[in-house]
């Protein structure tokens, strides 16, 4: 199965869109850490990180500044000295910020990424991903390894539905086929029409659903559907603590159709060491989806301090 970015939903939550930039820029104030003095009114016009001084970034999401506080201690762990810009904004604004130097390092999503710096890249495997990533990137900066943890799209069934057809966490998109008539999908609006949804899902796996119903793009109106077995099957994102939470299960991809989002360090080349940089790729070989969503869980359902989550982890994974 060849994927084409531009296709993609994930990247509309990961990505953000043009229009969020203006919101971004009050974000990047609001957001970052008490030890930023930058006061400009141009969210791009931040002072260039100090010289020895790694700055790690995130998006203003939770998984985001979790993925950041994880870097950032793996850094220190290695005798860096870092500081943190949390919650600045959508991808517009972070990527200027890295550019620019204001920013060292930023969790990213490769095929997202990859969507945002070129729309009509195709998305084969993790590697012909982070190379035309690369290719496409400012000359300042680049990708280290990728993780096998993913928060990307994918169609899940609740616990009851699951326990009905006998469906588990090794089940496939295939084995939905033969239930898929007798179940109501839910996702956002575009999900019905669009290939990259109701119609890739029938060319390739031959799921033909009872009907559809339209909801959000893997927001509370879906968690609340599928919870409510209002809808059988939907939309959701693979890191979405409510997987856990209402046992949801995740249904295997193995043709890639919802295509690539790799967690992946972004980083300014000149701001960080070859220790540094062996120290986030350290981080991605340890980081899968089943660790990343219940690092989410901590976070999101338990209230824990994400500091404190990504402290622990990275001692359970000998990275601390």
């Amino acid at each position: 199965m060849t994927f084409t970015a531009k296709n993609s939903r994930s990247r509309t939550r990961h990505t953000g869109v043009a229009a969020l930039a203006l919101a971004a820029a009050a974000a990047l104030l609001a957001g970052c850490s008490s030890d930023s003095d930058d006061t400009s009114d141009n969210p791009l016009a931040g002072d260039k990180a100090e010289a020895g001084t790694v700055v790690v970034g995130s998006n203003n999401f939770a998984e985001s500044t979790l993925l950041a506080d994880i870097y950032g201690e793996a850094l220190k762990a290695k005798g860096l000295k870092v500081t943190y810009q949390h919650n600045i904004g959508s991808r517009e604004t972070t990527y200027g910020l890295l550019k620019n130097g204001s920013v060292t390092v930023l969790p990213e999503y490769n095929g997202s990424l990859l969507a945002y710096l070129d729309p009509k890249a195709e998305q084969k495997s993790v590697e012909a991903v982070n190379e035309a990533a690369k290719a496409k990137l400012d000359k300042k900066l680049t990708l280290l390894e990728s993780s096998p943890a993913e928060n990307k799209d994918s169609v899940s069934v609740n616990a009851e539905t699951a326990k009905k057809y006998r469906l588990t966490a090794e089940s496939t998109l295939a084995d939905l086929k033969d239930a898929a008539p007798d179940l109501v999908i839910g996702g956002p609006p575009e999900f019905q029409t669009r290939q990259h949804g109701l119609k890739g899902l029938e060319s390739l796996y031959g799921l033909k659903f009872e009907s559809f119903k339209a909801l959000d793009a893997g927001g509370p109106l879906t968690q609340s559907a599928l919870t409510k077995n209002d809808v059988q099957a939907a939309n959701i994102f693979t890191t979405d603590p409510t997987i856990i939470k209402e046992k949801f299960v995740v249904l295997k991809d193995p043709d890639n159709f919802f295509g690539h989002a790799n967690v992946t360090p972004l980083v300014a080349k000149d701001g960080l060491n070859k220790e540094g940089a062996a120290a986030l790729n350290a981080v991605s070989a340890k980081l899968d989806t089943e660790t990343l969503l219940d690092l989410d869980a901590q976070v999101q359902l338990d209230k824990k301090d994400p500091l404190d989550v990504a402290k622990a982890w990275l001692e359970s994974a000998g990275l601390l």
